[in-house]
């Protein structure tokens, strides 16, 4: 299938990028068999501005898109967060090439009020939303033209390619016996908790915590080799008790053999089997988990390697690109999506 992936592609970045679902998305659709060609919004619209002010380059990146869209021919267009092409551009689409199917996806959370409002706009137009935030919580943006799937944070084979879940917890490689890395501040309280863990936890336990108190934030290569070098990692996101929903970082961690701590009102374990993530309630029930598997190696090992693996036999990015492909499409699923049961 001739796919046109629009979403910010990072090509400004010139590598040093973010850890991106998006790039994922890319990858995974490659991966799958499809003719893909990406259109990145952001760099358009930056390469065809005046004095390369992004914002002015508004209008000219929807002509660009147009006439990419006239040149290719894609049967789907899968696009992300492209806020700088207008739900009138898609129309047009539409207009030109009336068996083309238009598929959004938003991988940011309902609390936020600006992202519900992208969302709820994308329904209008497209044909399919997919939402990182589980179905139970979609019914809001029910009756507009979308029909509404969840999808997954996936993790990608040739990016978390670390297995932290191999290594003995006493191995010189290892400098952080927690991570958490983070560097947004709206819309969440969480950073009170991480204060408080840090006068709870044991003298000598090492717990890294980029992006706050002070320190600078990791990205690109950076992150990855932080990642490489953590036993543990705080799945901890800015609201909790959406069903489903995570931060990326979920996937960034667990597929690189870190044991992730994730909060239970999310109801991972809808699909996920035991002995994969660790759950708590509450910062007690996160304090006396964080300290059980810290004093014993080889069931953080094991509940690590048992998560690393789910997440890439059962939630890699293969597997996330064609569910988006055949959910769009109306087709028959070609595998037993473990979110989709």
């Amino acid at each position: 299938m001739r796919i046109l992936h629009v979403d910010n592609h990072q090509h400004r970045k010139y590598g040093y990028i973010r850890v991106s679902w998006a790039l994922k998305l890319y990858t995974g659709l490659i991966r799958a068999g499809h003719n893909v060609l990406a259109f990145s919004d952001r760099d358009v619209a930056k390469f065809e501005a005046p004095l390369g002010i992004r914002e002015f380059g508004r209008k000219k990146t929807n002509q660009r898109l147009l006439q990419t869209v006239d040149a290719f021919q894609p049967e789907l267009v899968v696009f992300g967060h492209c806020d700088l092409i207008d739900n009138a551009t898609f129309a047009e689409i539409r207009r030109r090439h009336p068996g083309i199917i238009l598929a959004a996806c938003n991988n940011d959370p309902l609390f936020v009020p600006r992202n519900a409002a992208n969302i709820e706009k994308r329904c209008e137009i497209a044909d399919a939303m997919f939402v990182s935030t589980g179905p139970g919580e979609l019914t809001r943006f029910a009756g507009n033209r979308a029909r509404l799937w969840h999808m997954p944070n996936p993790v990608d084979p040739s990016v978390e390619c670390a297995d932290v879940s191999a290594i003995a917890g006493d191995d010189a490689a290892l400098e952080a016996d927690l991570l958490f890395c983070s560097n947004s501040r709206q819309h969440t309280e969480r950073g009170q908790l991480v204060s408080q863990l840090r006068e709870q936890l044991p003298e000598g336990f090492r717990f890294h915590t980029p992006g706050l108190f002070d320190q600078p934030a990791l990205w690109g290569l950076d992150y990855d080799r932080k990642l490489a070098r953590s036993k543990m990692g705080l799945n901890l996101n800015r609201q909790e008790g959406f069903q489903w929903y995570s931060s990326a970082r979920i996937a960034q961690m667990a597929g690189n053999g870190l044991l992730v701590f994730t909060h239970s009102a999310a109801a991972f374990d809808d699909f996920m089997p035991q002995e994969t993530l660790v759950y708590f309630d509450d910062e007690r029930s996160l304090l006396a988990r964080l300290q059980d598997f810290h004093q014993d190696d080889a069931r953080r090992r094991h509940w690590a390697g048992n998560c690393r693996a789910f997440f890439h036999r059962e939630i890699n990015n293969t597997l996330f690109a064609q569910y988006i492909v055949e959910a769009a499409t109306e087709s028959k699923f070609s595998h037993d999506y473990v979110w989709v049961r």
